[in-house]
Parts: C-alpha cells; sequence; structure tokens
C-alpha cells in the first residue's frame, strides 16, 4: 500500500487480496505501518478518525466502520503483489502510536512451506509409531526365551518345510498343547508356523483280489429254480468241487450261473469284476446271492453286464456294485438270457473296515517308583495326551492283570484310565507278549500301575514303562538366512501357531506331499523320572519392562498433546 500503514480488506478469511504496496509485498520480517490512508469514503478513517476506508475496486462504503484488521503479509506467502487475507488480528490502539500484533491464520500457506514433520500432530504421530515399534520389537520372541533349541537340517526345494517332532523334544515343552513351539532363523526372527497331529498315511487303492469259481448246471424243465448242488470243502471252509445234485444227461444240461468262493476275503465286498467269452455279447442280467453256509442264501439285488461291438471297436461294461457287506460266497444265476456265459475270470474288490490308525511316536523307557508292593508309580517331565504304554516284563511267565491309573498333578486324585492283562509266557521255546495297554488320549503326567498279585505281579523292583503320544509334525514357512532352529519351552509365551489352510494359501493334498522336510537333531531327554522343572513364579522382568515403556509413552504423547494445545492458544 503505497504510503499508508493498514487498510481494512474485504476479502473473506482464507482468500487473496491486491495488494496495494506492491513494493513491499516480497519481503520477510514484520515492519511499521507508515502513513495513515485519508479518508475514501466519507466517514472514518482506519484509525477511527475522519471517515473513509482504502479499498481496492469498491464503490463508497458510507455505513462502514473504520478497519479493525490490519494485515501486512503472512511469512513469505505473497502471491503476485497480492496479500493472504488472515482469520484475525489484534490491534492495540495508542495515543500517537498504534501498535499491531496480528495474529495470523497461515495455514494454506505454512501446508505448502513449512517440513511435513513440521506439524504437532505429525510430530506426536510418528513418535507414537516410533514407541509402538519399539514395544513391538521388545515383545518379540528370542530364542533364548526357551528351554531347548534343536538345529534343524532342511531338504527340499521349500518354502514350506514340515517337521516330524520327536517326542523327545515334546518333552521339553511347558505348555501341554504345545504352545510354546517356535521355529527362528539365523538372525532369531520367529518364523510362521502350523502345528497339527500327523495324518495316517493315504490308503492305496485297493488291488482287486481273484476268487475261484464253479459252474452251476440245471436242466431246461427246472426253468428258474436254483440249481441242486453237491458241494465238496476244504477243513478252512473253502470249496474244492462243485456237482449237480443228480445226473443229468448229455445235452440237456444248462449252465445257470456261476457260485464264486468269497471266504478268504473278510472284509466287505463292494464291486465284483467279471470277464467272459466273446462268443457271447450284448446285455446280461443275473441275480446276486449271498451266503455264509451254502445253505441260506441273502438277496443282494441285480447285476448287469454287457459287451457291444461297433465296427472295430468294443464298449464293455463288466463291474457290478455290491452292497459292502461280508459274505464267505456269492452265487450269480442268470435271468435274461436263461443260460450264463462262460466265464474268464472274476475279481472282487473291498473296502477295510478298519479306520487309519493314528501315527503314535514313543518315549524313552521311564524309570518308576513302587509306592507300596504291587503299586507303581511313573512321573512324566510334563503332561501328554498318552494313546498307549508298554510295560517292560523282563521276567518270563509273568502274569499280572493290571489297573492303570493317571493324574496331572499331585493335588489331583487317582482316576483309573485303562485295565488289561499283562503277560510273558514261554511256549514252544518262544515268549508271548503282551506288555501294552490301550489309553484314549486324556492328558497326565502321573501313573500308576496296580498289580493283582493273584497272578504272582510283576516282581519287587517297579519296570521301566514307554509311553506313546499322538504324532506332531510342525509346518513352517522359512525365511530369512538359515541355519533354521526349533525352540520349544516357554511357560509364558501364547500361542502362535497358523493354521494350516492359512499358512499355506493354496493347500492341496498334492501341495503337502511335495513340502520340503526339517530333521531335528536328535534331543536326548537325560533322566526321565526326573521331577519336571519347576517355573519360578518370581518377577517377569521381561513384562515389567514392557509395561514401564508403555506408561512412558503414553505420558510423553499426553505430555506433547498438551504441549501443542497450549501453544496453540497463544
Amino acid at each position: 500500500m503505497e504510503h499508508r500503514g493498514a487498510a481494512r480488506l474485504d476479502a473473506r478469511p482464507g482468500r487473496v487480496v491486491d495488494s496495494l504496496d506492491t513494493d513491499g509485498t516480497g519481503l520477510d520480517d514484520r515492519r511499521s505501518h507508515a502513513l495513515q490512508p485519508p479518508a475514501v469514503a466519507g466517514r472514518r478513517s482506519v484509525d477511527r478518525g475522519g471517515g473513509g476506508q482504502a479499498v481496492l475496486r469498491r464503490a463508497e462504503q458510507s455505513r462502514r466502520h473504520g478497519a479493525h484488521c490490519l494485515v501486512h503479509r503472512c511469512w513469505h506467502f505473497a502471491i503476485g503483489g497480492g496479500i493472504f487475507r488472515t482469520l484475525t488480528a489484534e490491534t492495540l490502539c495508542h495515543r500517537g502510536r498504534r501498535r499491531t500484533r496480528p495474529r495470523l491464520d497461515c495455514r494454506a500457506g505454512n501446508a505448502m512451506r513449512k517440513p511435513f514433520l513440521s506439524h504437532p500432530a505429525m510430530k506426536i504421530a510418528v513418535l507414537g509409531l516410533a514407541l509402538c515399534t519399539a514395544i513391538t520389537a521388545l515383545a518379540q520372541d528370542k530364542p533364548a526365551d526357551f528351554a531347548s533349541q534343536t538345529p534343524l537340517s532342511l531338504r527340499g526345494e521349500g518354502p514350506w518345510y514340515r517337521i516330524e517332532l520327536p517326542l523327545a523334544v515334546q518333552l521339553n515343552a511347558r505348555q501341554t498343547d504345545l504352545s510354546d513351539v517356535r521355529v527362528f532363523n539365523a538372525e532369531g526372527q520367529p518364523q510362521a508356523y502350523s502345528i497339527r497331529p500327523r495324518q495316517p498315511a493315504p490308503e492305496q487303492e485297493p488291488a482287486p483280489i481273484e476268487v475261484n469259481w464253479f459252474a452251476l448246471y440245471s436242466t431246461q424243465e427246472a426253468g428258474d429254480a436254483a440249481p441242486v448242488i453237491r458241494i465238496e470243502r476244504s477243513s478252512n471252509g473253502s470249496v474244492i468241487e462243485v456237482q449237480p445234485q443228480s445226473d443229468i444227461e448229455a445235452g440237456e444240461e444248462v449252465l445257470r450261473g456261476w457260485l464264486l468262493d468269497t471266504s478268504a476275503i473278510k472284509a466287505p465286498l463292494e464291486q465284483l469284476v467279471i470277464d467272459w467269452s466273446t462268443e457271447r455279447e450284448g446285455f446280461q442280467n443275473f441275480s446276486i446271492e449271498a451266503s455264509d453256509d451254502l445253505q441260506h442264501w441273502r438277496n443282494w439285488g441285480e447285476g448287469q453286464v454287457a459287451r457291444l461291438s461297433f465296427a472295430d471297436e468294443v464298449v464293455e461294461q463288466r463291474e457290478v456294485g455290491l452292497p459292502g457287506q461280508s459274505a464267505r460266497y456269492l452265487r450269480l444265476l442268470w435271468r435274461s438270457p436263461h443260460s450264463a456265459p462262460l466265464l474268464i475270470s472274476a475279481h472282487l474288490l473291498s473296502a477295510s473296515s478298519d479306520t487309519p490308525a493314528t501315527p503314535l511316536t514313543w518315549s524313552p523307557p521311564v524309570k518308576g517308583s513302587v509306592e507300596s508292593p504291587n503299586e507303581y508309580v511313573w512321573q512324566l517331565p510334563t503332561g501328554l495326551p498318552i494313546g498307549r504304554v508298554k510295560v517292560d516284563i523282563t521276567q518270563p511267565n509273568s502274569l499280572a492283570p493290571a489297573t492303570l491309573y493317571g493324574r496331572l498333578d499331585a493335588g489331583q486324585p487317582w482316576q483309573p484310565i485303562s485295565s488289561g492283562l499283562l503277560y510273558r509266557l514261554s511256549q514252544n521255546n518262544s515268549d508271548v507278549l503282551q506288555d501294552q495297554l490301550q489309553l484314549s488320549g486324556r492328558i497326565v503326567q502321573q501313573l500308576k500301575l496296580v498289580v493283582d498279585d493273584r497272578g504272582g505281579g510283576l516282581g519287587s523292583e517297579a519296570p521301566q514303562l514307554s509311553v506313546a503320544v499322538p504324532a506332531t509334525e510342525v509346518v513352517f514357512l522359512a525365511r530369512g538366512n538359515g541355519p533354521f532352529t526349533l525352540a520349544i519351552g516357554n511357560p509364558t509365551v501364547k500361542a502362535a501357531n497358523l493354521s494350516l489352510a492359512t499358512l499355506i494359501p493354496d493347500l492341496s493334498p498334492e501341495k503337502l506331499a511335495t513340502l520340503g522336510t526339517a530333521s531335528p537333531a536328535t534331543a536326548s531327554v537325560a533322566n526321565m523320572a526326573a521331577a519336571p522343572m519347576v517355573v519360578s513364579q518370581g518377577t517377569d522382568f521381561k513384562r515389567l519392562g514392557l509395561w514401564a515403556v508403555l506408561l512412558l509413552g503414553v505420558v510423553f504423547l499426553g505430555w506433547m498433546a498438551f504441549s501443542t494445545l497450549r501453544a496453540a492458544k497463544r
């Protein structure tokens, strides 16, 4: 503003207006206002004396009061000879001298000119992020936090590797659910992992079993009646020969069907596959009956096979479904056509009646102690989900009806968990041995065997005991540099395992079959009968340190926020 110190600006907050003093808009620092502008609009001047208002490109302002805002510039913010309109300005008036202390709203200009981290809010955010990062680093698990570290040897391409967890390693656990298992790389960084029971080996497709077949003859006059036959069997029940009940003259015999000897197959029968001579084509229908004694027959429904020829191609249907039941003999009687073809082969497919057994892993022998006559006690290093126990019976001709009890610690009562007959008998220069008891998988740490002394007992000293638990495998994603280490044994850490589907996004049986393997070094358990490690309940300095850092960070962030708000009010 040429020769004028200040003027009331006709601009709303945050807008740019033209400056009358274009020579001074590019200069830094505050400066004293020059002479007051004369009256230009007929009322008061800027200092409320005289009248008028210095406003660029505006009509007469007869009803306007004097200016209350004295504005020079906001820092470096000069826009082509203009100035930035501020939100408020405080004017201190004295006789003969005016001193202005502007309170400027320069947010738009400063956002363009000041560094990003100069904002107090951004400083607080960055400091909070740094504090959280420091807390996370302190809270991260380290190999030294675990009682056992076992090196791993990798085979395969990865990046996923499968570890079959030996029981000797599991015995170092301090949590019964194996929540304290970790895998670390050479830099001590924990790896993403999944832990699960080892799955049974996939069953192979059952191979067809060939069976013996015997022709069933009848006469035309017999119609659909079942042939009456004589059967000769061996001592184990297998069929040796089948003959008609009465003699049939030559030329009158009709091949009505076939008798199949399935006595060697104990599993349920699911499918029949037959082959016959090439002279017979077309569709063939027959009834299927089953028996265990060749006297009483059960209806198993109807069967149909076919052989169709088209030019040089042959289409065959030789399989027939069965109801999935067991039988020692099958009888096939043809309905259409009335006579049966000449069989070439007969095979049966069966289903296994037993579910795959869960893989188990055995512990080293555990030494026990005698609590009282015929009562033996064993202490395990940690609680285990035991599926089977094996008692070492050393003395021949020992017979011991026994009951096995279990509990997790001495503060609980004994609970019966299994019973059975244990023996080692010498017969025909060999030993007949029954030294195992089946358990339900209940987690126990102490075992007690009570023996009925009427069978002679197991001796004055406690026999050694081995326990079997479901085999466990760990699958981890290798990240960083090797060698990798399997760590276990920490009573305070939380579970960190992922589900297998999360760890391996495109999970499939084929993918699992191609995973690399990681073999832990042999972990020895020096004294299985020793008392388990007592976890100290003293001061957890790591946890206290984390809480201290967290509280100090919160206090510091609060102080910074308070300081920022207080400075903003000035």
